[in-house]
């Protein structure tokens, strides 16, 4: 697996994938534009040309956009509807502009009109955004949810239902995010657990869909159907934990993207996220880390560092 992270773009597009290399990223993911609005000014060509560089120079190998976090392709409210998929279209093309890998977005929440009805809706949205970007590189990745109120892609089954209506299935993919994943009730901390949710991976909608991860410990229990990140090791998951999916073979050309707290040392967090990562790829890793008593650990941002071009 290709271990990264996501990084701000704070300091411009360009200076994200050597923020990242610094860190020890092999891949990184950025927002594109703040996730928190609706519009933002298109992307100058010069800024995606220093970006691509600044890729190749880093030897990066593997990138993606993260879209924001106000559009919801399930909403069964036509005006909410038709500005989600707008905002959806122009993150494509931003995507596209940059050359990342993949964009990845939560399928959005079907608000009580059911779990069919998002499932057409998140298909249908898809569809006319591939539609409209014939020829188009970039892959389309949705992410699995923790479950959470009426959010769509809690099960490897609703994934499945989405994919299955997307008419090019070459443009799409998944992402998995490991704490939205025992948040949603799916084991995988022990060999046997995790050979089983491979398994079941595999059956319901094939382990070659699988084109990112997110790497994120949780605050929460398994099926707490809460989305509280934590860093590697500090929770539920644990550092060993994490062990059986970043040793397997299948994902040694997959990235994963920590989305981890950071504290007051900036990206402290983040190079001894990697750091633990690592020791359990190589199998360093004798023991879980030692995580000191909640009231002793410092204050932490939940939220990955967000920017504007």
């Amino acid at each position: 697996m290709y271990l990264g992270a996501h990084i701000g773009i704070a300091d411009g597009l360009a200076e994200a994938p050597a923020k990242g290399h610094s860190l020890g990223c092999e891949a990184i993911q950025i927002f594109s534009k703040s996730p928190q609005v609706w519009e933002s000014t298109p992307i100058p060509e010069a800024s995606a040309r220093a970006f691509h560089e600044a890729v190749e120079r880093e030897g990066l190998k593997a990138t993606a956009i993260h879209h924001g976090y106000l559009a919801n392709l399930a909403s069964p409210k036509k005006p909410a509807l038709g500005r989600s998929r707008r905002v959806f279209l122009d993150e494509v093309r931003r995507a596209e502009l940059l050359g990342v890998d993949g964009l990845i977005f939560h399928p959005g929440a079907h608000m009580g009109d059911g779990v069919e009805a998002g499932v057409a809706r998140i298909a249908e949205s898809v569809n006319l955004a591939i539609e409209a970007t014939p020829g188009f590189k970039v892959r389309l990745l949705l992410e699995n949810a923790a479950g959470q109120g009426s959010a769509m892609g809690r099960s490897f089954g609703e994934l499945a239902g989405i994919l299955g209506k997307v008419e090019d299935r070459s443009r799409v993919g998944i992402t998995l995010d490991t704490c939205h994943l025992l948040a949603s009730g799916l084991d995988f901390r022990t060999e046997p657990t995790y050979g089983a949710l491979v398994d079941r991976l595999e059956t319901e909608i094939g382990t070659r869909e699988v084109r990112a991860f997110h790497l994120n410990d949780a605050k929460e229990e398994l099926g707490s159907h809460r989305d509280r990140h934590e860093n590697i090791g500090a929770g539920r998951i644990g550092l060993e934990g994490f062990r059986p999916l970043v040793i397997d073979p299948r994902w040694a050309a997959v990235p994963g993207y920590l989305e981890t707290p950071l504290g007051e040392d900036d990206y402290g967090a983040y190079e001894r996220d990697l750091a633990a990562l690592r020791s359990v790829q190589s199998g360093s890793a004798a023991s879980p880390l030692v995580v000191p008593p909640p009231a002793s650990r410092r204050r932490v941002s939940t939220k990955p560092k967000g920017g504007t071009p």
